[in-house]
């Protein structure tokens, strides 16, 4: 049936890049520029081990290409890496977790300071980041590699990711419920080298995506974010 074809996520997922390409000249899945998948070498692993002068927090939003410039913004952030968590897999290849092979979500580790700023400010940066409300997948992007997650490192963590979700949903903001799921994380592998800082290294393709997924237009609407 064709109405019951075009109620899949893949087939949204299809109909959406067919418009973005036709509109913005680009797909809008979060798919690296033409040749880029040659370049760099492959993941490795970073220890997901915080301590009172690094922190570090994890955070799954969509596609880690348009997670990595909020955080990245931050006085007293050191690092953003975009990565690979949340599966058993072992060194999880782009390809296989985009076309959703593993049970990886694509992922950003935020490495801060915590003398110059806190984990809260960390979690109030990543809900204006997203759509909170979005079931497996962010805009365009659908599948549960896209999910949405708080992953945290310890009970602290734990605690003020739940405190923080609960106070938004009793914001009444949304009509729906809070689909970000808050879970520990598995080993944390970092993306392959072209996916690093991809919004710097390929800025008119990051932002035909970023305009093209949804993504911008919805943060504008809803968080007052450009």
């Amino acid at each position: 049936m064709l109405s019951e074809f075009y109620s899949t996520p893949g087939a949204r997922a299809a109909i959406a890049v067919v418009l973005s390409f036709a509109l913005f000249g680009t797909v809008a899945a979060c798919n690296p520029a033409n040749g880029q998948q040659s370049q760099g070498g492959g993941t490795q692993e970073i220890v997901l081990k915080p301590t009172a002068t690094r922190g570090q927090a994890v955070f799954a939003g969509g596609c880690f290409w348009c997670m990595e410039p909020p955080f990245e913004k931050l006085a007293g952030v050191s690092a953003v890496y975009s990565g690979y968590t949340g599966g058993p897999e072992q060194s999880p290849a782009y390809k296989a977790v985009a076309a959703g092979q593993t049970k990886h979500a694509e992922v950003v580790l935020v490495e801060y300071d915590p003398k110059k700023i806190t984990y809260e400010k960390l979690l109030y940066t990543y809900w204006r980041s997203i759509n909170p409300t979005q079931v497996n997948g962010q805009f365009y992007d659908v599948g549960p590699q896209y999910r949405t997650a708080i992953f945290y490192l310890n009970a602290e963590q734990k605690a003020q990711a739940e405190k923080s979700k609960r106070e938004l949903a009793a914001s009444g903001k949304f009509d729906d419920p809070i689909a970000v799921q808050i879970v520990p994380p598995t080993r944390f592998w970092k993306a392959e080298e072209y996916h690093q800082d991809y919004y710097k290294k390929n800025p008119a393709h990051y932002e035909r995506y970023a305009k093209g997924s949804g993504r911008k237009g919805y943060l504008k609407r809803t968080w007052g974010v450009e």
